[in-house]
């Protein structure tokens, strides 16, 4: 199979390449303006498909097919937004030359306005795609998923990527040009138009049982689903997608730019474009982590019901799904699976098994969450469906709303430096000792639950809730002024629990200075099993204690 790629080189055609790369069965064609960075491109590959550079402008495509003749032709270049008074030019001359086509628009209007060409390909015989990227392609397959369970009446979701990640010019040029442009959406069951960048909300990522991302702001954008999504679903009232690119602070200046224009009707952002793309590039720090969200409101049976879709990538996985949707068609027509032919946005090309598909290897995550009700266990509310694969011990001793104690044995060590035994009596931890008779007892608090701990007659307290706001999907501990807002993560069969902010007196404190240590809880000869680990910067080792938990009297589940 030859493929053409406009924009080969690219950051989303590159990626693409990089993705098909275990397929001899391909030839690609390394297409762009800069016959160079093409060259240089398809030099440094290692791939097992064919590579040849190609210079091509998009304006000489009708030449280059006739010469090429590939079998499909990828558009990986943009912006979209800025194709001039002739932009589906490249479309034109697939479906004249009888190629198929996909594309990776983000521009909502261009995805949405290839309908136009349906008959005509339909009558060659081909296929035209617009859109194959996780805008819209992965938030169409999420909520058809939702759809199942709901009639899907709100939409609302974001993407957020890896500061690591690397940002083209074309996207920034796209995403700069509309900042504080009108963009189409649907609101309250009407056609509408919204301020892009201009508009922010906050979310966590949280899938299940993973580490989840901070609390992150997005702003609205102008992409395919704001336009395409409403046919889908006929009971739609309301759609709001956004992006949160970080550092926050060069993501706020955006927004107040956005804000200006707006109220200023002053022109176009883009000569601005080039700064942001350097300064985005260059402030490359943090967790180098990147999700998605996609949150759904509707009814099911005259009831209000809500779900929430989170998918988190690790590491260097998270940027090559946008290109993953193009990826899977061509495995598929590989394999003799094609589109039906006609030109159409790329909403329906895939289902969420296929992307499961191309997770599965790779430290991508995804998982669902729904309300619970109020008196569902604390740590229930907190890890949602992976509460069900904790260990046994754990898990029974959380799935309770009711008083409990459980009795064993711990050991215990406390740090040895002046400051660290300061620490340790402020907040009651016990002294130093081996088999020592450990004593837990939960109670539950309205929604909190009371951790009185006795370790050889040394008590010590701790309350404990679901957080909200930016504290979110996160376990709030209080140990007297200092509160730590703790992640849930699942793993070996263990729960982590991993500190992520801390407060004094209610004051955030200093992420440099934040307490760490292994803690977690595990299952050892059907026993419950806890394993504790306080440290801090400069101070060193506070308190540390592990130990062995059973329950005093039958555990009434909840």
């Amino acid at each position: 199979m030859k493929i053409l790629v406009l924009g080969g080189y690219g950051v989303f055609g590159g990626r693409l390449a990089e993705l098909l790369s275990d397929l001899p069965q391909l030839e690609l064609l390394i297409c762009g303006r800069n016959l160079d960075r093409a060259t240089a491109f398809c030099n440094a590959y290692l791939g097992k498909p064919q590579v040849h550079p190609l210079s091509l402008d998009r304006a000489q495509i009708h030449n280059c097919l006739t010469t090429e003749q590939p079998d499909l032709v990828v558009d990986a270049s943009g912006p979209f937004q800025n194709y001039g008074d002739d932009p589906y030019r490249v479309v034109k001359a697939c479906i004249n030359a009888g190629t198929s086509y996909l594309d990776f628009a983000d521009a909502a209007d261009f995805v949405f306005g290839i309908t136009q060409f349906d008959q005509n390909a339909k009558d060659a015989g081909v296929f035209i795609l617009s859109g194959v990227s996780s805008f819209p392609v992965l938030t169409a397959t999420v909520l058809r998923e939702m759809s199942k369970t709901m009639d899907i009446t709100s939409v609302e979701g974001g993407i957020a990527p890896s500061p690591y990640a690397g940002v083209g010019l074309n996207v920034m040029r796209a995403v700069v040009g509309y900042a504080g442009a009108p963009v189409r959406l649907t609101r309250d069951s009407k056609q509408t138009t919204a301020r892009g960048l201009a508009e922010s909300r906050r979310h966590t990522i949280a899938v299940p049982g993973r580490l989840p991302l901070k609390n992150i702001h997005f702003s609205l954008v102008d992409v395919p689903d704001l336009q395409v999504i409403p046919p889908e679903h006929e009971t739609l009232q309301d759609i709001w997608m956004g992006a949160g690119p970080v550092p926050e602070i060069l993501h706020r200046i955006l927004n107040l730019l956005a804000k200006a224009r707006a109220a200023l009707h002053l022109p176009a952002l883009t000569p601005l474009s080039g700064l942001f793309y350097k300064v985005l590039n260059l402030m490359k720090f943090g967790e180098h982590r990147g999700g998605m969200y996609v949150r759904a409101t509707g009814k099911r049976d005259d009831q209000d019901i809500t779900q929430t879709w989170h998918l988190l990538a690790e590491g260097n996985d998270g940027p090559y799904i946008p290109s993953m949707a193009i990826e899977a068609l061509i495995r598929k027509l590989l394999l003799g699976i094609a589109p039906a032919p006609g030109a159409r946005p790329a909403t329906r090309a895939l289902e969420l098994s296929d992307y499961d598909l191309l997770f599965e290897d790779r430290s991508i995550f995804t998982g669902f969450r729904s309300p619970l009700p109020a008196d569902a266990p604390l740590y229930q509310h907190i890890l949602g469906p992976a509460f069900h694969n904790l260990p046994t011990p754990v898990r029974t001793l959380h799935n309770s709303t009711a008083k409990r104690t459980w009795n064993g044995q711990a050991e215990v060590q406390r740090g040895k430096g002046m400051l660290a035994n300061a620490i340790a009596r402020l907040i009651g931890f016990p002294n130093t000792g081996k088999d020592i008779p450990a004593c837990v007892t939960l109670t539950p608090q309205g929604n909190q639950e009371l951790w009185h701990r006795d370790f050889g007659g040394k008590p010590f307290s701790s309350q404990q809730w679901a957080g909200t706001g930016r504290n979110q999907h996160l376990l709030i501990e209080r140990f007297g002024p200092i509160r730590v807002a703790l992640a849930l993560v699942i793993e070996d069969d263990k729960m982590y629990l991993i500190p992520r902010h801390w407060f004094c007196f209610g004051l955030p404190l200093p992420r440099a200075l934040l307490p760490k240590g292994q803690t977690f809880e595990t299952t050892r000869d059907n026993q419950f099993c806890f394993n504790v680990s306080i440290e801090a910067p400069i101070v060193g080792l506070i308190v540390s204690y592990k130990g062995t938990l059973q329950p005093t009297a039958p555990i009434r589940a909840a």
